[in-house]
């Protein structure tokens, strides 16, 4: 696939990565090695991530990092030394907050146009060009479309306008219309408003254990979040061992070639 790519985006556009988790069903891969940086075709998942984000232009990179960050670090030090607005924020609370907490200490971060990406999700660099190029709004949720979705897919409700209705797991399923990748799009307002909204989940304690997703469907509410479709574009989340192989087959080099990538 050919990039084309958005001159505004390349030059305003920052990314947050959320990856301070263990990623405990993939033991015992992850034991000792952070789920980002488990390798798919000989390539660390969050190299997959950086890679395609500079490839669009977008250089000034925050991962949130938690478990095993000094391995993260090292990677970076090796690979993306030459880049220095590629960073690492410490999450020291990983073990007993999801990534809403994860949020919160990105919040600086969030002072102008960005992507926020799941740290476990390969996507090639075509999707993000597709995503930046899409129409504006305040909150952009990159979604994709299958025939059944299963109980731990991140369930997305549309309008007939496309629209985000709702954003959950537990939408019922004649009311599914996709499901969101991990890789949402901020702009204008949206990011004051999302870091709003991160602030003042947060003043309550169960909101700990929140997805940030859970932010993004209260905001559907008020009709700012629409959504982008990814349908053919690669991307994979990366949550079971099986999902590895799966990711592997999808980025491999021939794959890669065939896409123009």
């Amino acid at each position: 696939m050919t990039d084309h790519k958005n001159t505004r985006s390349q030059k305003t556009t920052k990314a947050i990565i959320l990856s301070a988790g263990q990623g405990r069903r993939l033991l015992p891969l992850t034991e000792n090695t952070p789920k980002c940086l488990l390798p798919v075709s000989d390539k660390p998942v969050i190299a997959w991530q950086i890679d395609a984000l500079l490839t669009t232009g977008i250089d000034d990179i925050t991962i949130v990092a938690g478990f095993h960050v000094d391995l993260i670090e090292t990677l970076l030090l090796k690979q993306y030394a030459h880049h220095p607005n590629i960073t690492i924020l410490f999450n020291p609370f990983y073990e007993v907050a999801d990534n809403l907490a994860s949020c919160w200490m990105a919040r600086p971060a969030m002072d102008g146009d960005f992507l926020l990406l799941n740290g476990d999700t390969v996507i090639e660099s075509a999707l993000l060009t597709q995503v930046l190029n899409s129409q504006p709004a305040p909150i952009t949720l990159s979604v994709d479309y299958k025939d059944t979705y299963d109980a731990d897919d991140m369930k997305v409700q549309l309008d007939s306008d496309h629209w985000v209705k709702q954003v959950s797991k537990i939408i019922p399923p004649d009311q599914i219309n996709a499901e969101s990748i991990g890789l949402i799009y901020f702009r204008g307002q949206g990011p004051q408003l999302f870091r709003d909204a991160v602030e003042l989940a947060l003043r309550h304690p169960a909101e700990l254990k929140s997805w940030y997703l859970s932010i993004i469907d209260k905001l559907a509410d008020d009709h700012l979040v629409n959504s982008c479709s990814v349908a053919g574009y690669r991307w994979c989340e990366i949550d079971f061992i099986e999902d590895l192989a799966k990711a592997g087959m999808l980025f491999s080099d021939q794959n890669q070639t065939k896409n123009g990538t």
